[in-house]
């Protein structure tokens, strides 16, 4: 029998009551004070009468980006089952990420559900759809920085660093040292259809670069936690295969997409990392894309709808 793993959670609201956490935990959980640099905090309204319930109250906190802000807090040190509590207890508007405290420890925390909601400094990595190719607006990503710096001229930014044609080796060699003097709060990473792609003459490959996929978003993830940075990875946009023909010696299948989309998915799945599923918005639907791989403006349009932006 596996003995439960200690856990630190940071809470700035209702789980920091003590009557709180004998509801949810059957004790006072041992706990320090501690702080959270770079964000801000505004109410969220509670609907779920279990919560209310527990908590006494119908508006919590929810956490927000900002530089040179800080929240005041508490570190939780819990067990396996008293974070799964917590995890309970938490309505569908948090989900629980990790954080890098002013003290440089790292610990759980209940972020904002949409991660770009909650984003001030934005920054963008990928390839040629993230880079916007075939949209002389900008693609998706223009569109994502038009609504977020509209909504805050004075903090909002957005960075596009997308390259076309790069792979997810690309962006995890090349992105760690552009990250710092942009002083991200987010990092989007379009975990685009490079990847996916195979040789046409089998004698000229030289590995498969899916099968690396997940070992290269570890690295980004490190990356970004060394920023404090939040890391939301984009996953692949639907194809279609009868129109994709050959890119420089390259093939593009509906398979090998499809196993990129789930392989990313499961490696966010298993780490707690946001994924944004680019799939729908374009699948079946053949005349928003250009050349059966990149969307055209109205493709792009669809994707920044679905994104919310």
């Amino acid at each position: 029998m596996s003995e439960s793993r200690p856990h630190t959670l940071f809470s700035f609201g209702t789980l920091r009551d003590e009557r709180v956490q004998t509801a949810l935990f059957g004790r006072a959980v041992p706990s320090s004070d501690a702080s959270l640099s770079g964000y801000t905090t505004r109410p969220l309204a509670i609907t779920d009468p279990e919560v209310i319930a527990t908590s006494g109250l119908d508006v919590h906190l929810t956490l927000r980006r900002r530089i040179g802000a800080e929240v005041a807090g508490a570190v939780l040190r819990l067990t396996d089952e008293e974070l799964a509590a917590a995890d309970a207890y938490e309505v569908d508007d948090y989900v629980r990420r990790r954080v890098v405290l002013t003290s440089g420890e790292s610990a759980w925390a209940y972020l904002d559900a949409d991660p770009l909601r909650s984003a001030a400094r934005v920054v963008i990595a990928g390839d040629s759809i993230a880079y916007g190719r075939c949209d002389p607006q900008g693609g998706w990503a223009a569109h994502l920085a038009a609504a977020h710096i509209a909504a805050d001229e004075a903090q909002h930014r957005v960075f596009n660093l997308a390259i076309p044609g790069s792979t997810m080796r690309d962006v995890s060699e090349q992105l760690p040292a552009l990250l710092g003097p942009r002083l991200p709060d987010t990092v989007l990473v379009a975990a685009g259809v490079n990847d996916s792609a195979r040789p046409l003459d089998p004698a000229a490959a030289t590995g498969d670069a899916l099968a690396d996929v997940t070992g290269h978003l570890d690295r980004l993830a490190a990356a970004a936690h060394r920023h404090n940075a939040r890391l939301v990875v984009i996953g692949p946009a639907w194809i279609d295969e009868t129109r994709t023909g050959d890119y420089e010696g390259l093939c593009f299948t509906l398979e090998r997409v499809a196993a990129l989309r789930e392989r990313v998915r499961a490696w966010c799945g298993e780490r707690f990392v946001d994924f944004l599923d680019l799939w729908e918005p374009l699948r079946g639907r053949p005349e928003l894309l250009v050349d059966g791989l990149h969307p055209g403006p109205e493709g792009h349009k669809e994707i920044a709808v679905h994104l919310g932006r």
